[in-house]
């Protein structure tokens, strides 16, 4: 049974200025610690892959909060909810701490897909209810 729907489209220019602005700290704020890597290892030989990479996963988790019914209040949190890849790709959702407990709590399982397209990122979630 589905439980909640979520979408998001992120303008990647807007996440480009949020980077300029505010350096490493806005990635920080959105990133787990595996995110971080992945998009400092991009950011350091592409850096327009590094900044499409940030933005899906900006998009990706706004989709999840919204499918959930949360928002971005806890025990939602930027760096509590990865979007990590199977080996074939494929995007998944990684939950950690407070946020996982309550999500396995409910008894809720997560698909998620998103895409970019040179100025654009979208993603969208569909949260089942078990």
């Amino acid at each position: 049974m589905i439980h909640g729907l979520g979408t998001d489209i992120c303008d990647v220019r807007r996440i480009r200025e949020s980077v300029e602005r505010h350096g490493e700290r806005f990635a920080e704020k959105v990133l787990s610690e595996a995110e971080l890597a992945v998009y400092r290892r991009r950011s350091t030989r592409w850096p327009d892959r590094g900044l499409r990479y940030l933005a899906t996963r900006f998009s990706a988790k706004e989709a999840f909060s919204k499918a959930i019914g949360l928002g971005m209040r806890m025990p939602m949190t930027w760096r509590s909810c990865e979007i990590a890849n199977l080996a074939s790709g494929q995007p998944v959702i990684v939950l950690h701490g407070v946020l996982k407990t309550w999500f396995e709590a409910q008894g809720l399982t997560a698909h998620v897909t998103l895409t970019d397209e040179t100025d654009y990122a979208a993603s969208f979630v569909v949260v089942e209810k078990n």
